[in-house]
C-alpha cells in the first residue's frame, strides 16, 4: 500500500511541511548541540573528570565516555524505532528531546574528579549512556518524520534541514565555547565556565519539547493505523524479511564516510588540532567553526542537486571526492598554520555535504512506512558505532602508537572507499513515492 500525499499546489500542504521541516531543524539542531557539546570540550572534560590534568591518558577515559554513549545507541534505536512503527513518531520524539537534554545539563552540574574522585568520570559515563539511548532514536526518527511529509520531488531539499541543524549545533557549541575562552580565559573555561554550554541544553531542550509535541503524527502513519495495518512487531518483520535485510545491509555500508566525516571532521577536529598539530583550543574551535559554516552553506545545494539529478551520482562523487582530497588536505593542516589549516576545513566540508546533506534521506527512502523507523535504526547505529563512536578514540590511540598524524586522513580514505562502492549498487530512489508496506 501507498499513500499519496496531498499535492505541491496545496497551500495547506504547503503550510504544514513548512512547519514539519522548521520542527525537524530545531529539534535537530537542540539534540546535536546537546551530543555534540561533549566531543568539542573533550581536553577540558579531560582535565575536570580525570586524573593527570588534562594528559593522554585523561583524553583517552573521555573519549572511553564518547564511545560507550556509542555502544548504547543500537539499544536506544531498537527499542525506540520498534515504539516508532508500533505507537507512531511524535510523542517519542520529543520524549527523546527532553531526555538527551536533561542528561546534557546534568553533566553540566557533576562536581571535577578533584571533588569526588573516581565518582565524576563514572556519571559522566552514565549521563553519556543516556545521551546515547536518546540519540540512537533520534536520526532515524526524525528524519523518517520529515521525510514522510515531505512532497516525492522535493524530499531532498525538505529533509536537508535537519542535517544541517545538526552541523548549526555544532557550530554554536563552537561559538560558545570559543567566546567563553575569548572574554573569560582558559583557566575560567577549565575552572567552571566550561559548564556553561551544557547548561544551556534545559532552555534549549524545553523550547524543542514544545514545538515537537504540538506536532501531528505523519499522514502516512496515521493512514496505517486508519487502514489497521500497524505492525505488531515491526522489528521482527524487519529482521525476517530478506528484502528489509538487504536494505539493512546497504543501511550499514553506505553511511560508513558518515562516520570519519562528522566525528572526525568537525568533532575530534578540536582536539586533534591542539594535541596532534599544537594549535590552541581557540584556534581549534574556529578552525572547526569555518569548516561548520562551509558545510551549512554547501548542503541545499547538495541536497537540491540530489532531488534533480539522483541521490546515487551525488553520493558516488562525494565519495570518490572525499577519498582524493582527505590526504593533502590533512597535509595543509599539519603545516602549523591556521589560515592553511582552515582553508583544508574548508575544502573537506564542502566535498563532504554531497554525503551529509544526501545520505539520511536516501535511508529513509530505502524501507516501507510500516518498519521504516525500526529497520533504519538497527542499520545506521550499527554503521555508526563501527565507523563513527570508535573514531575519536581509535585516532587517538592509533596517532599515540604510531606516530603517523596522518591517521585520519586514511579512515576518511577507507571509509571513501566503502561507501563508493556500495552506492555503485544503489536502486535510484529519488523523486519516488515512498513505500508504506
Amino acid at each position: 500500500m501507498t499513500v499519496t500525499n496531498p499535492p505541491a499546489t496545496d497551500s495547506d500542504n504547503r503550510k504544514v511541511v513548512k512547519k514539519v521541516t522548521i520542527a525537524g531543524g530545531i529539534g535537530s539542531f537542540v539534540e546535536w548541540y546537546d551530543y555534540g557539546i561533549y566531543g568539542l570540550l573533550v581536553p577540558t572534560l579531560a582535565i575536570v573528570f580525570a586524573p593527570g590534568n588534562g594528559s593522554s591518558g585523561g583524553i583517552m577515559l573521555t573519549y572511553v565516555g564518547f564511545l560507550i554513549s556509542f555502544l548504547v545507541r543500537p539499544f536506544g534505536g531498537v527499542i525506540s524505532g520498534y515504539l516508532g512503527d508500533k505507537l507512531g513518531r511524535k510523542t517519542l520524539l520529543a520524549f527523546l528531546l527532553l531526555m538527551i537534554s536533561g542528561s546534557t545539563a546534568a553533566i553540566g552540574m557533576i562536581p571535577s574528579f578533584e571533588t569526588i574522585g573516581w565518582a565524576a568520570p563514572i556519571l559522566l559515563i552514565c549521563m553519556r549512556m543516556i545521551q546515547g539511548f536518546s540519540a540512537g532514536g533520534e536520526a532515524s526518527g526524525a528524519m523518517s518524520f520529515v521525510g514522510e511529509y515531505a512532497d516525492d520531488d522535493k524530499r531532498g531539499r525538505t529533509t536537508c534541514w535537519l542535517p544541517m541543524g545538526s552541523f548549526a549545533a555544532l557550530l554554536a557549541g563552537s561559538l560558545i565555547s570559543s567566546a567563553i575562552i575569548q572574554l573569560l580565559g582558559q583557566d575560567v573555561l577549565e575552572s567552571w565556565a566550561w559548564r556553561i554550554p551544557f547548561l544551556l541544553a534545559v532552555p534549549m531542550g524545553l523550547v524543542g519539547f514544545y514545538i515537537r509535541n504540538r506536532l501531528e503524527d505523519t499522514p502516512r502513519f496515521q493512514a496505517l493505523r486508519e487502514a489497521k495495518v500497524v505492525e505488531r512487531n515491526p522489528l521482527k518483520v524487519a529482521l525476517t524479511s530478506k528484502r528489509h535485510l538487504k536494505a539493512i545491509a546497504m543501511t550499514i555500508a553506505l553511511p560508513a564516510l558518515n562516520g570519519p566525516g562528522y566525528y572526525i571532521l568537525f568533532v575530534y577536529m578540536p582536539t586533534y588540532l591542539k594535541k596532534e598539530q599544537g594549535f590552541s583550543q581557540l584556534q581549534g574551535l574556529l578552525v572547526t567553526a569555518v569548516s561548520l559554516v562551509a558545510i551549512l552553506v554547501a548542503i541545499p545545494y547538495a541536497a537540491r542537486l540530489s532531488d534533480r539529478i539522483g541521490r546515487k551520482p551525488v553520493l558516488l562523487y562525494s565519495a570518490l571526492a572525499m577519498g582524493l582530497a582527505s590526504y593533502p588536505c590533512f597535509q595543509m593542516i599539519s603545516t602549523g598554520n591556521l589560515g592553511t589549516a582552515a582553508l583544508a576545513g574548508i575544502i573537506l566540508a564542502a566535498l563532504f555535504a554531497g554525503h551529509a546533506g544526501v545520505i539520511q534521506v536516501q535511508l529513509v527512502e530505502l524501507f516501507p512506512t510500516n518498519v521504516r523507523y525500526s529497520a533504519y535504526s538497527i542499520g545506521f547505529n550499527i554503521t555508526t558505532v563501527v565507523f563513527g563512536g570508535s573514531a575519536p578514540l581509535v585516532m587517538n590511540w592509533l596517532i599515540g602508537l604510531t606516530g603517523d598524524k596522518s591517521i585520519p586522513a586514511y579512515a576518511v580514505i577507507l571509509t571513501a572507499i566503502i561507501t563508493a562502492l556500495t552506492a555503485l549498487k544503489l536502486v535510484e530512489t529519488a523523486g519516488r513515492p515512498l513505500q508504506d508496506t
